[in-house]
């Protein structure tokens, strides 16, 4: 189908292909490695001595690792934050490898993008229902006086805390429905939902970024800009399974449905 909303949705599609693709996107991580698992600080697959300390990572390093920090060879120990920047921009390299220090809920570990990681090799594409105007409809945003916090399951098996600012109304087939999201620090809405599909002709759970509510609480509601979550292109992320209320009782065939890899 044409028209200027197709044609833009053609240009998302593949500004997000490019995206989950690129050196250090979703298909490059390797492992997400929790530093409690190994007290005495050797992670098998990462060089160096990890351990934390308060509110930081402590990294030990010799020649023979072949670290670098800030591009320069680490022979000694740093302290580390959690880092928060692009992934190519994390601070602890190991060539072509970048380790991510990441902090969720005290807890700290390293995360390892590795541009020739396998999955990366055999990505062939990601399955997306073509553009349909069926999809788009208005919604309207209605915020909690707080932001609540519910506990949900994440990919890895364990349960973590997920805020949510409000719930995002929208109409299809004659009747509403609801999703409690999240609301960024740019404004922008974030819903991790399920449906009929999840789990059988699309993946088990998928994320919807509506923008930013209007100051009226207007907001489009575009499902065929449904995303995969990461967790679709590597099982090292932990990320948040739909909290309570978030499943839809239709299906909705429409945006990033799975994975295609050789």
């Amino acid at each position: 189908m044409g028209g200027v909303d197709a044609q833009k949705w053609r240009k998302w599609h593949e500004r997000r292909v490019a995206t989950i693709s690129a050196p250090y996107g979703p298909l490059a991580l390797t492992g997400t490695h929790w530093l409690d698992d190994y007290p005495e600080g050797r992670i098998p697959a990462v060089p160096g001595n990890w351990t934390h300390g308060g509110d930081q990572v402590v990294l030990s390093a010799t020649a023979a690792d072949g670290l670098t920090v800030d591009d320069k060879p680490l022979t000694g120990t740093v302290r580390l934050g959690a880092d928060h920047g692009p992934i190519p921009e994390s601070r602890v390299a190991h060539g072509a490898r970048r380790l991510f220090v990441l902090s969720r809920e005290g807890l700290w570990a390293v995360r390892d993008f590795d541009p020739e990681a396998p999955a990366r090799r055999s990505f062939q594409g990601i399955e997306a229902t073509p553009y349909d105007p069926r999809w788009s409809v208005p919604g309207r945003f209605r915020g909690y006086p707080a932001t609540r916090s519910v506990r949900v399951a994440n990919a890895d098996g364990q349960e973590r805390g997920l805020g949510l600012g409000g719930e995002i109304a929208f109409t299809l087939g004659g009747t509403e429905y609801t999703l409690q999201v999240a609301i960024e620090d740019n404004g922008t809405l974030w819903a991790v939902f399920a449906d009929s599909t999840s789990g059988n002709s699309s993946y088990r759970f998928r994320f919807l970024r509506p923008a930013a509510p209007a100051p009226d609480g207007t907001v489009t509601v575009d499902l065929n800009r449904t995303q995969l979550p990461p967790c679709a292109f590597a099982d090292h992320f932990i990320c948040p399974f739909p909290p309570p209320g978030n499943t839809l009782p239709i299906p909705v065939p429409a945006g990033e449905r799975r994975l295609l890899a050789g």
